[in-house]
Order: structure tokens, then sequence, then C-alpha cells
């Protein structure tokens, strides 16, 4: 791809707007169309692209495998650990009425930080899943 200046030049442009749109569907989920896993994938397809555009190497180091198995876990832990907080509070797993003062305030913030959980995990099994297929050497 070192030949191919035009779709190295547009898809450094591009990049920081796909992430900055897997932005918007993270914290506009709850609003419309959208959500973690959607935020998730859109914001490892960002790293995909820079991926298959400047080589495996790139992003490598911009993304760590070893990094990345400690972010997914953490997402994970965010999730659990909101259904954790909501059945020490009284309620049941998940139930996010009982994590502020007003239900709805609950909902709204528990809603938001379960879909946090989920972007930060999908989105780093995602490049986690990029980095395996990638970095196999072809069979002979």
């Amino acid at each position: 791809m070192k030949q191919q200046s035009i779709l190295r030049v547009i898809s450094k442009l591009l990049i920081p707007y796909i992430l900055l749109f897997a932005f918007y569907v993270q914290f506009h989920g709850d609003y419309g169309p959208g959500g973690g896993f959607q935020a998730g994938v859109i914001f490892a397809a960002a790293f995909i692209l820079y991926g298959l555009v400047f080589g495996l190497e790139p992003v490598r180091r911009a993304a760590p495998p070893e990094v990345l198995e400690k972010i997914a876990a953490l997402g994970i832990l965010i999730y659990a650990g909101v259904g954790i907080v909501a059945m020490l509070k009284g309620g049941n797993f998940l139930d996010y009425s009982v994590l502020e003062h007003d239900k709805a305030h609950g909902q709204h913030h528990g809603i938001m930080i379960i879909e946090a959980g989920v972007g930060i995990t999908v989105a780093t099994v995602m490049i986690s899943i990029f980095h395996a297929f990638a970095a196999r050497r072809p069979e002979r």
C-alpha cells in the first residue's frame, strides 16, 4: 500500500471522523439507534482501516494486544460492576433504578455506564480479532 498515496491520505482524513462518529453513536445510543455494540464496532473499524492501509505493525503500536486484553477485561468489569452495585443497593442485578435518588436518573446513568462497558469490550475484542487474523502466516 505504500504506492497508494491517495488511499493513505484519504484514510488519514477519514479515521478521526470515524472515531468521532463512534463516540456519537456511543453517547446518543439511548436517544436513537446505536449504543455500545454499534459504537464498539465502528471504533474498531477505524483501527482495522488503519491496519489495512498502513500495515499490522503500526496498528500493533497504536493498540498493543496486551493492552487490549486488559481494556476488554475492564469493559466486562464495568458491565458486571453496575449489576453488583445495584444488588448491593438492594435491587436486582442490573436494576438501574436503585443507582440514584431518582429512578429516572438511575436508569439513565446505569444504561450509559453499561453501554460504555459494552462499547469498550466490543471495540477491543474486534481489534484483537483483527490482530489474530492479520498476523496469520499463509499456508503453503
